[in-house]
């Protein structure tokens, strides 16, 4: 009879290397965005209305706006909502499109969201935003209630800062009419 453990040595190791960082997660100290430092704070909103009560999103607001009044030097900048029922793929969420530009135009440092699943199904593309929105020259940061993750903490800097994922100097944006840089291969 043939033998399969391999796949489940190769689990087995996933799943220590899990528990090994979930139990470093419960062992340090969880840093969140200061009351007591100024910020330009955007909500970002996933909206699906599958709820008994019809104001719910109205709801949803005033708690936000209840929770961001208790810190007064905060400066409320506005809600950014995307309506699904799923987590989106960043290309198609508009408000979050929006969103991003604000942070880069400096109108937010702040953004702040239940949780992670709302801004993207993928952790890779979150990982990604989290990190240019953090080599901004205003860094900005992103906290999701549900995980109690602050992007800017203490413990995620040098994460941040590996310079392995941004472009090189010479990158360079590619025009929306894509023709004009494939040329003859298309006519």
């Amino acid at each position: 009879m043939p033998s399969f453990d391999f796949v489940f040595e190769k689990e087995s190791e996933q799943q220590t290397q899990l528990a090994e960082h979930r139990a470093w997660l419960k062992s340090i100290k969880h840093e969140r965005p200061l009351p007591k430092r100024r910020f330009k704070v955007a909500v970002y909103i996933r909206y699906l209305n599958q709820t008994k009560y019809d104001n719910y999103l109205a709801f949803h607001k005033q708690q936000f706006l209840d929770t961001i009044g208790l810190c007064p030097n905060w400066e409320f900048v506005g809600f950014y909502v995307d309506e699904g029922g799923t987590a989106p793929n960043m290309e198609t969420a508009e408000a979050w499109s929006k969103l991003l530009q604000d942070c880069y135009d400096g109108k937010v440092d702040l953004v702040i969201t239940q949780k992670a699943s709302n801004v993207s199904k993928k952790l890779s593309e979150i990982s990604f935003c989290s990190r240019i929105l953090a080599a901004l020259e205003k860094p900005v940061g992103i906290y999701f209630i549900s995980e109690d993750i602050y992007t800017l903490a203490s413990y995620y800097q040098d994460d941040l800062k590996d310079p392995f994922f941004l472009p090189t100097p010479d990158w360079q944006v590619l025009p929306d009419d894509e023709s004009q840089v494939r040329g003859t291969l298309h006519d």
